[in-house]
């Protein structure tokens, strides 16, 4: 149950889709699962950082942990991600930038990461968000940014390099993070020092078959909300224009409730990791998940969110995040937590109750707040990657029918209790912002309620529906963000339902 976004910059083969502003979007995690990349671990790197107009300059370090696909298709979108940057600078350097008096910052980073292939090149804007951190009286500062970068697709194959030089470093003070208007206590531009090339990773993309650069680079597809204008060999995309400004792309209401990330992985034993509010309250989108769930015991099916009268699940995307540096005991963690809500309308399913008595039924879905995690913890080769989607679920069976004689179970026949939900991410969920697979295995409770006029159904339902092994798989597409329709897929698009390929 998750989400996607895009933006569009162009070289002649590489092409840029980019987040729009400081928003952070959806969940910038790949899947547990993932492909190994050809990342070369985290990376340090030696930088000097001050405000533009100053002559001097602080040292401070950079380190950058990205993880990027070993190999990518052209005209396939590939996906850096997790990725962090920790700035670390002294506290007195700190001191001579800030107001006195100053006990805490929020900082965001905006990197210009050059991508290149085959001659060619393309600046991605990175755009990070560190949550709000206490400065010490003295020693070091180390501010952890994390947040949704672009995706890139390629027009031809060959190796791609990714590198960052210089960036920019917004400090504001963290008790005034909530109006976006507030300005910046000190903005610095960080540079790094001679010698360090800044070079993050490498992807090798090729035609789908392996094939060697060719040399000539194909023209890349348009993706969703972006238009093509071809000229020879070269493309350029340009944001479509939504058809009216006031479209309502996502007619659902922002979700309500609380987060509940106990069920993904927590932080290796070490430094405290306190999870944080970000102070972009989250990014609204929305999008459509479909799904199927097997009944272990009637050996069947039924489809979850019905693909011809789909619900939207409505997002906030980001919404917090905690964090732990490399440096820390305990080791490197990150995760960013997002809200969800999902109304699923009715499912009607037939099974054969105990192999022969063919059973209809409509399933109502009544799921609490769902509380969508993607991470990763740990470092170089022993870095894991994570994304887990949960909330609890309660069923009630009504307009039963045996063998097409309706069969009155009453108002309020359901599990007698609501149950977990957990749902991971596999190779094939990317993360919120793009959709995925992510699948997982339930436990129905007993059922009370059941029967009318004195006629105890419980124990029938129970016998035939309750227990463990009942697996759940949800296939979600990319999300769209209303605010930002020509950067995100507007009208949400739908997805395959998982299993429908034969």
């Amino acid at each position: 149950m998750h989400t996607q976004i895009p933006v569009t910059r162009a070289g002649r083969s590489v092409r840029v889709a980019s987040v729009a502003g400081l928003a952070l979007l959806a969940g910038l995690l790949s899947g547990g699962g993932s492909a190994a990349d050809e990342s070369p671990g985290p990376v340090s790197l030696a930088a000097a950082c001050g405000p533009e107009d100053s002559s001097t300059a602080a040292a401070a370090t950079v380190g950058v942990s990205v993880d990027v696909p070993a190999t990518g298709e052209v005209g396939r979108p590939v996906q850096p991600g997790p990725v962090t940057l920790t700035l670390t600078l002294s506290r007195a350097d700190l001191a001579g930038l800030l107001p006195e008096g100053t006990e805490a910052v929020v900082s965001r980073a905006a990197l210009k990461v050059k991508v290149a292939q085959n001659g060619e090149s393309a600046e991605a804007p990175w755009e990070l968000t560190a949550p709000s951190t206490s400065l010490p009286a003295d020693g070091d500062v180390a501010l952890v940014h994390s947040g949704e970068v672009p995706y890139v697709t390629f027009g031809s194959s060959g190796d791609v390099d990714f590198s960052v030089g210089e960036f920019t470093v917004e400090l504001l003070s963290a008790t005034a993070t909530a109006e976006e208007t507030a300005p910046a206590l000190a903005t610095l531009t960080c540079r790094l020092k001679e010698g360090e090339n800044g070079h993050l990773a490498t992807t090798h993309v090729t035609d789908g078959s392996g094939t060697e650069p060719s040399g000539t680079p194909e023209t890349p597809t348009t993706p969703a909300g972006g238009s093509g204008r071809v000229k020879g060999k070269d493309i350029t995309l340009e944001p479509a224009a939504a058809d009216e400004e006031d479209t309502d792309f996502c007619p659902v209401e922002p979700p309500v409730g609380e987060m509940d990330a106990s069920e993904a992985p927590q932080p290796p034993p070490g430094d405290l990791v306190i999870p944080t509010d970000l102070p972009t309250g989250g990014t609204f989108s929305c999008a459509y998940a479909l799904g199927l769930a097997n009944v272990y015991k009637l050996n069947g099916a039924m489809i979850i969110n019905d693909p011809d009268n789909p619900a939207l699940i409505s997002v906030l995307a980001s919404k917090r995040t905690a964090s732990r540096s490399a440096q820390k005991p305990g080791g490197a963690y990150l995760r960013i937590d997002s809200l969800a809500n999902l109304d699923l309308p009715d499912a009607e399913s037939t099974f054969l109750t105990f192999g022969f008595q063919p059973v209809t039924a409509k399933v109502s879905f009544e799921n609490g707040p769902i509380t969508i995690s993607t991470g990763n913890y740990g470092s170089g080769a022993s870095r894991v990657a994570f994304s887990t989607a949960y909330f609890k679920q309660s069923l009630r069976l009504h307009d039963v029918k045996v063998n097409g004689t309706p069969l009155d179970v009453g108002n309020n026949c359901r599990t007698s209790k609501p149950f977990k939900v957990t749902l991971d991410g596999g190779a094939d969920y990317t993360n919120v912002a793009l959709g995925g697979v992510l699948e997982g295995e339930v436990d129905i409770p007993p059922f009370t309620g059941c029967g009318t006029g004195g006629e105890d159904l419980n124990p029938l339902f129970t016998a035939s529906i309750s227990g463990p092994g009942n697996r759940v798989f949800m296939n979600q597409a990319p999300t769209c963000v209303p605010a930002n329709p020509t950067r995100s897929y507007c009208p949400p698009p739908l997805p395959e339902l998982p299993g429908s390929k034969s």
